[in-house]
């Protein structure tokens, strides 16, 4: 197998990450330089069917795009440690927790970043009102997810899963705009601490 990368976007990072914590060291890395366009190259749009990173190619030529199918697919193949849940109740636990970091926090931010960095102009048509509404959105989110991390150690359950991954590389992704979560979210600084600590952080770096 071969996965196509971008060392620059969060997104593939969240598959780089969730590899270093099942410890998957067997496939093959492909850098994909979206800055210079790379990925809108015909002969990768042919490959993967966007213009789009990441992109997992099978070895019998099947493309998985979409960072989240990815690491499903990853977890069919690689199950431990569990990172999507071990049984019924788990996994839509899991998969709520995916949806509420994707939607109300991650997403704000990868937009926050993409309207508001200036080297961005390059890849987006950058509009500040959208920087902005989606800052103010990911601040009133980090709310949420405080409340949250009070209860529990992970967003989802006791443990990383994937949900923990989506939200981590969003919060990395804001740096680029010196964005970091209110002092006063001090669960949500506990649990950053924790997620910055562990090994496979640097993995997904």
């Amino acid at each position: 197998m071969k996965l196509y990368d971008s060392r620059r976007a969060p997104n593939p990072r969240r598959v780089r990450w969730a590899m270093a914590e099942k410890g998957i060291d067997d496939i093959e890395i492909v850098q994909v330089d979206i800055m210079k366009g790379e990925h809108r190259a015909s002969d990768y749009v042919a490959r993967a069917g966007l213009a789009n990173v990441p992109a997992l190619e099978l070895d019998d030529g099947t493309a998985i795009t979409e960072s989240i199918a990815i690491c499903r697919y990853l977890e069919s193949l690689y199950p431990e440690p569990n990172l999507f849940g071990r049984n019924p109740r788990e996994m839509a636990e899991i998969e709520m927790w995916i949806r509420r970091t994707e939607m109300m926090l991650a997403t704000p931010l990868m937009l926050s970043v993409r309207h508001a960095h200036p080297a961005l102009a390059a890849l987006e048509n950058q509009v500040p009102e959208v920087a902005e509404t989606n800052r103010a959105a990911a601040v009133r989110a980090l709310g949420v997810f405080d409340r949250r991390l009070g209860e529990s150690a992970f967003i989802a359950t006791d443990r990383v899963t994937m949900a923990d991954i989506i939200a981590i590389t969003g919060i990395d992704f804001s740096r680029m705009i010196q964005f970091a979560p209110p002092a006063e979210f001090t669960h949500v600084a506990r649990w950053v601490a924790a997620m910055r600590a562990r090994p496979a952080a640097a993995a997904g770096m």
